[in-house]
């Protein structure tokens, strides 16, 4: 059990000098900062939620670490930060910035089993953005409009679009922020710092 990211850091790097292969499941783009270059000869697999694309620089960055030839994916689905290293340590992330080193081989296919899983159930980076990239532009104005409270007819006629169209940007986003309803929602926008 680690505490904090400089113990993680600290204690981790060397399992990172010379991986083959690293996948990352996180939350956002500052998770597991100091290890966002892939390794030099290695296969790296990062998988973030969708809330990333939400805010630029974020996605900027998620960007920049498929570029890199990294091969990145967007899911809708939960799944515990998580780093896995040469399909032999796992390191999960805890609620309050513990980790957890693990080593067992039965553990650490477990966990690349559910990752796998849920990668299998991702869409593309670039797939992803095809899909929603109209709503990063609008989604500021829409969490604006969600929190004051304005009924949807009012909220469409503000975005001069039609309500129907309206409400499915709203359940988009809500799908790409996680969340199940529209408090939650604007808790998540809070936390990624988009309001």
């Amino acid at each position: 059990m680690l505490r904090g990211h400089r113990e993680l850091y600290e204690r981790t790097w060397h399992l990172f000098d010379k991986a083959r292969e690293v996948t990352f499941a996180a939350s956002d783009v500052r998770t597991w900062a100091s290890h966002n270059q892939p390794p030099m000869q290695g296969r790296i697999r990062k998988l973030y939620r969708p809330g990333v694309l939400l805010d630029p620089t974020s996605a900027q960055h998620a960007r920049h670490v498929a570029a890199t030839g990294a091969q990145v994916r967007i899911t809708t689905s939960d799944l515990n930060e998580t780093i896995i290293v040469d399909r032999r340590v796992a390191i999960l992330a805890g609620d309050d910035r513990t980790f957890t080193v693990v080593w067992i081989p039965n553990v650490v296919q477990a966990v690349l089993t559910l990752f796998n899983t849920v990668w299998s159930q991702s869409k593309s980076l670039a797939d992803y953005e095809r899909a929603y990239g109209d709503l990063w532009e609008i989604a500021p104005r829409i969490l604006e409009l969600l929190g004051s409270g304005a009924p949807d007819t009012r909220a469409a006629k503000a975005m001069g679009m039609p309500l129907r169209i309206y409400r499915r940007r709203v359940n988009d986003l809500l799908a790409t922020l996680g969340a199940d309803s529209r408090f939650q929602a604007g808790a998540r926008a809070r936390e990624l710092g988009l309001i």
